[in-house]
C-alpha cells in the first residue's frame, strides 16, 4: 500500500481583473489533476491579503505561498510547481 501525501496547502493572493491570476488558476487546476491540492483563494486587497503578502515578500499578484511558505508571485511556473510537488511527494512521511 502506498502513502497518499496530505494535499498541500496552497494560498493563492490574487486581485481583480488580473490575467496573471487567471493564469495561475488554470495552471492550479491543471497540477491538481496529478498531485493532492487544497487551494485557497485571498484577495490581495483585503486585509488578510495584505497581511498575508507584506509577510511572504510577495510584491503583486499573484502571489503564492505552498504550505505556508512563499512559493512566488507573478507568473507562475507550471514546470517549478510541478518539480516542487514531486519532490514534496516522493519525501518520507
Amino acid at each position: 500500500m502506498t502513502d497518499t501525501p496530505p494535499p498541500a496547502q496552497v494560498t493563492l493572493l490574487t486581485q481583480a481583473d488580473c490575467g496573471f491570476c487567471d493564469h495561475a488558476k488554470h495552471i492550479l487546476q491543471r497540477v491538481g489533476r496529478d498531485f493532492p491540492l487544497q487551494v485557497t483563494e485571498i484577495d490581495l486587497a483585503s486585509d488578510d491579503g495584505q497581511r498575508l503578502a507584506l509577510k511572504a515578500g510577495v510584491l503583486f499578484a499573484p502571489g503564492l505561498l505552498l504550505d505556508g511558505e512563499p512559493f512566488s508571485f507573478g507568473r507562475l511556473s507550471e514546470r517549478k510547481l510541478r518539480h516542487t510537488l514531486d519532490t514534496r511527494a516522493r519525501r518520507p512521511a
